[in-house]
């Protein structure tokens, strides 16, 4: 009798044994099918383990990444808060990352990280009401219980920088004066007292410490200088000799910038440098417009028009900045008008609307590009993030050692960008491109290596933006 032959699942053919009766044939049959579904139910097993942990670390890497997020924001935040203290604040509650009342406000101004000092000072010393709440709850951070004024005012002038307007140093040394004598009531009959003293010891840092004063104050004339300032009477000699000699032996020290403000922001960037930038401006027109050169063979730039009228042809040229020869305003339809050339840059109307170049200051630092009208400006006219761009060499008819940024597989997608209106708005940007040309190839390549250097990932996005090709690619199909 020859052996059985039992076909077990699609992928095995077992023997069985020739000695084995049909009952344990089957038997055997039964136990190997029981062992396959086992090894079956134990493979889904370690897959559905395995899609659970990939859950949770992708769980993970998502909460990383809002925090990742939210750390660039309040970056960002800090920054624009030392360009322009209201802004920045601005900027952080409306994203939610500081609360819309005194005490937070105060609390992060308090902690100071990254933050400028002297932009905090502004910020504390302005006369609104609310900025006035906020400089109260500023200075009720501040313990001064048991520590001597000098110290005091060691203490609170490192917190920030005293700001330059009187009205402004006035309200902040009231504040001090309340809180101090708040902390230490007994030692001064008022606070009036505290805040003349405060400002006299102020002076005196001054006066013994700045090289060009010549006539450094003794311990007798800062003394006879305070005598009855404490409600009409005089406050103990040993404490005003004990507060002039602290100051004698260690000035106060003024609080530099510390290396967050704008100037440090920018004061080390991967690049900077003069480049061209393709804006748009005006409004949309109707017609094309050519500019060519030497028409009537006497040096002058003509422009072409296409399809118009007069009205047209006269806003046209407001909106380039142009005006035209009164001689020649309206010879005809498809005549050539002649222009006094304009000092503005010039270049055709792309998609509707009037492009043109500028001259602009950019920095590359920080994973974004900023650019500047001017190299003395304190804000930048626009803030370019370069998270998920790209960068490519481009060919432009009008302008050389060209190249883009822009949105890899999204060419229609406008980048994230702000920028500084005239009327000092800010607004997002709205181009779906930068392109912008270097003064010189070897410049052109600087900035390219160096900006790709800086581009940063989201892994989350690319995987979106695979997502998005793949949908869109099944659908073409």
């Amino acid at each position: 009798m020859g052996p059985h032959i039992v076909s077990d699942p699609p992928l095995f053919t077992l023997t069985v044994p020739s000695d084995l009766s049909p009952e344990e044939c089957q038997e055997l049959e039964n136990i190997r099918r029981r062992k396959q579904e086992l090894l079956a139910d134990i493979q889904r097993l370690k897959d559905e383990i395995a899609e659970v942990t990939n859950e949770i670390e992708n769980l993970g890497s998502t909460e990383e990444r809002k925090t990742m997020q939210r750390n660039k924001q309040v970056a960002m935040g800090r920054k624009k808060f030392n360009m322009d203290p209201k802004k920045g604040i601005q900027f952080l509650i409306e994203n939610d990352l500081l609360k819309n009342t005194c005490d937070d406000i105060a609390q992060f101004l308090y902690k100071g990280e990254g933050l400028n000092k002297t932009a905090i000072g502004d910020y504390l010393g302005e006369r609104d009401d609310f900025n006035i709440q906020v400089l109260h709850a500023f200075v009720e951070l501040h313990e001064f219980t048991d520590l001597n004024l000098v110290q005091a005012l060691r203490q609170f002038l490192w917190s920030f920088r005293l700001p330059g307007e009187a009205q402004k140093i006035d309200r902040m040394m009231e504040a001090f004066a309340q809180r101090y004598c708040q902390c230490n009531p007994g030692v001064f009959q008022s606070t009036d007292t505290c805040y003349v003293l405060s400002f006299a010891i102020i002076m005196l840092n001054t006066s013994l410490h700045n090289p060009n004063v010549k006539d450094k104050p003794t311990v007798e004339r800062f003394i006879a200088m305070n005598r009855g300032i404490n409600d009409g009477g005089d406050l103990p000699e040993e404490l005003l000799r004990n507060l002039y000699e602290s100051i004698k032996n260690e000035p106060f020290k003024i609080p530099e910038d510390d290396g967050n403000d704008l100037t440090h922001t920018f004061f080390n960037p991967d690049r900077e440098g003069w480049l061209l930038k393709l804006v748009g401006c005006g409004q949309p027109v109707l017609a094309t417009v050519v500019w060519e050169e030497q028409i009537y063979g006497d040096g002058k730039d003509t422009l072409a028009l296409e399809d118009y009228s007069t009205l047209f042809l006269l806003s046209t040229l407001k909106y380039l900045g142009l005006t035209v020869d009164q001689e020649v305003l309206v010879e005809g339809l498809g005549h050539k008008h002649h222009l006094v050339e304009s000092s503005c840059d010039y270049d055709v109307i792309m998609g509707g609307r009037v492009k043109t170049w500028k001259r602009r200051w950019f920095i590359l630092t920080d994973n974004c590009l900023y650019y500047f009208e001017y190299t003395t400006d304190k804000e930048p006219r626009g803030i370019i993030p370069l998270e998920n761009l790209s960068i490519r060499e481009v060919e432009d008819s009008k302008k050389p050692n060209c190249f883009e940024l822009y949105i890899p597989d999204n060419k229609d997608q406008v980048i994230k960008a702000c920028k500084t209106e005239a009327d000092g708005r800010v607004v997002e940007g709205n181009h779906t491109v930068y392109r912008i040309s270097a003064p010189t190839p070897e410049e052109k390549e600087e900035w390219i290596k160096c900006i790709k250097a800086a581009i940063s990932r989201d892994p989350f996005y690319e995987m979106l933006a695979a997502r998005k090709k793949k949908v869109s690619s099944t659908k073409r199909h």
